[in-house]
């Protein structure tokens, strides 16, 4: 079993060590991240200028610049002599992915592009207690528990993951995890949370910034099991076609001229 790793809150990030010792003897574990954080890059893939890999131990390797879908997506060629892994894990990301989060998420961004490659993936996110919490606060053996526990299941083909889609997992900052629960993806409540400043020159500058956890009802959402202490598992298919709207539009196009 070749698992590959990767995340979006860089090499050096908390997430990726705690998830790393919890799969480690599961099979031959090779990890490719980003140098830098790159939270909220989504599916990015860097096309504009040259990767680097830089080793940071056996199998292990920061991707200079790199998002997590440069990581996986190079891994082939680099690491595997353009072959794929087996399963690919991305996170443990340093605060939720619930709802439309996905859609910004690196970390999720990364179990896409395996998806795409027919690879089984698994997103892997801290909720945290505020966003201002500091990686440091969270249980983290309750994470690294809830890892070992679904890939050990994926693996042993307990949990099956379809073709070209993935897990998005969420962990509650709790002391004490009541189970786990499949869940939809949860109605996400946005504002606009954009500081306008100067800099020393006086230019303008914007900055943005993060919004409370705020959702609407929707019911079996990942939110509510999150709120009531469940681990939230959400499969995720990458065929993002409305299927319930393609009859009514091809009635309206029969107008068309």
């Amino acid at each position: 079993m070749k698992i590959l790793i990767t995340n979006d809150d860089s090499y050096e990030a908390k997430g990726l060590e705690v998830l790393i010792d919890a799969i480690k003897d599961l099979g031959d574990i090779y990890v490719v991240a980003p140098a830098h954080p790159k939270s909220a890059c989504s599916h990015s893939l860097t096309i504009t200028k040259p990767l680097r890999f830089i080793k940071v131990k056996d199998n292990f390797y920061k991707l200079e610049d790199g998002t997590p879908t440069d990581c996986v997506y190079l891994s082939f060629p680099e690491l595997f002599n353009g072959e794929k892994p087996d399963l690919v894990l991305s996170g443990i990301n340093h605060g939720a992915n619930l709802g439309e989060d996905i859609t910004y998420s690196g970390t999720a961004g990364g179990a896409m592009e395996a998806a795409l490659h027919s690879i089984p993936a698994i997103a892997f996110s801290q909720v945290l207690k505020s966003f201002d919490n500091p990686p440091s606060e969270v249980n983290w053996e309750n994470a690294k528990k809830v890892a070992r526990t679904l890939t050990k299941m994926v693996i042993d083909k307990k949990i099956t993951i379809p073709h070209r889609h993935f897990l998005s997992v969420n962990i509650p900052n709790t002391k004490k995890i009541k189970g786990y629960k499949a869940t939809a993806l949860g109605y996400r409540l946005y504002g606009n949370d954009a500081h306008k400043h100067k800099d020393p020159r006086g230019d303008e500058y914007y900055w943005i910034g993060l919004h409370p956890l705020a959702f609407g009802k929707k019911e079996n959402s990942d939110f509510d099991a999150i709120k009531e202490g469940y681990v939230s598992i959400t499969p995720i298919k990458l065929d993002m076609t409305s299927y319930e709207t393609l009859n009514k539009l091809n009635q309206e196009l029969a107008n068309a001229k």
